[in-house]
């Protein structure tokens, strides 16, 4: 990284989404720069995340709340709860796609945020907005679907590095919430990490005291980034079990 320079475009201050009390700002590299999969791989060690055409990671002034964490799957082992999710969803097929631009993956997608998001900023789902979050063309992406028989259940979005996986993002049929599919799908993307014989799987942001982020905590060891290292996170596991969502 220290070869090139990078030029950072910053969002003006806007509602925090996840601590409604803050203001929050992000910043995003330059959309005109060419993003190499090696580059790619050192912004995410440096905390920065994917959205669609956008590698971003929160700039937000005197609040440091959001902070990058990864797994060091080499390392992880499923608790009692996790291997009864494994359990629950051993009758699912799971397929590696190259695209999820389909009228199967969108229905399930829109299903997801019209239900269990409609407080968000993507209520109402619509399709172009789907294909700019998650179809856009992307080194090293891939999709995993989760079916039982031919029904869709549930599909994950992931970034491949050159030493790990990112999970983007992951939207499932909100009528199987018993399955939890979102820790299923944590737990696959660990799997395969491990398989390829990676280093890590990168969960996005980790807050203290946000509900939305409880269930990261379940997921040990763990490791965070602060003042530019990553270390050890150490917090109490969340006193409840974590939400099914990834």
């Amino acid at each position: 990284m220290s070869s090139h320079k990078l030029t950072l475009l910053v969002t003006h201050p806007h509602p925090c989404s996840y601590l409604p009390d803050r203001q929050a700002s992000t910043a995003f590299v330059d959309p005109g720069y060419q993003i190499t999969p090696f580059m790619f791989s050192r912004l995410a060690e440096l905390g920065f995340r994917r959205s669609g055409q956008h590698v971003y990671r929160p700039h937000c002034g005197e609040c440091q709340a959001c902070i990058p964490l990864r797994l060091p799957v080499c390392e992880f082992q499923p608790d009692r709860q996790q291997l009864r999710c494994l359990k629950r969803n051993a009758d699912l097929r799971v397929r590696q796609l190259a695209s999820i631009d389909n009228d199967a993956c969108y229905a399930l997608f829109e299903k997801y945020i019209n239900t269990r998001h409609d407080d968000g900023d993507m209520y109402p789902a619509n399709r172009e907005q789907y294909r700019n979050f998650l179809c856009v063309p992307w080194p090293g992406t891939f999709y995993l679907t989760y079916s039982l028989g031919e029904r869709l259940l549930a599909v994950s979005v992931c970034d491949r590095f050159d030493h790990g996986y990112s999970a983007v993002y992951t939207f499932f049929d909100p009528d199987e919430e018993k399955r939890s599919l979102g820790v299923f799908a944590i737990l696959n993307q660990i799997a395969r990490a491990q398989l390829e014989g990676l280093d890590y799987l990168y969960l996005g942001y980790w807050i203290e005291g946000c509900t939305k982020m409880r269930y990261k905590n379940r997921y040990r060891p763990a490791e965070i980034l602060q003042d530019g290292q990553w270390q050890r996170l150490n917090v109490p596991e969340a006193g409840q079990s974590p939400p099914a969502q990834a």
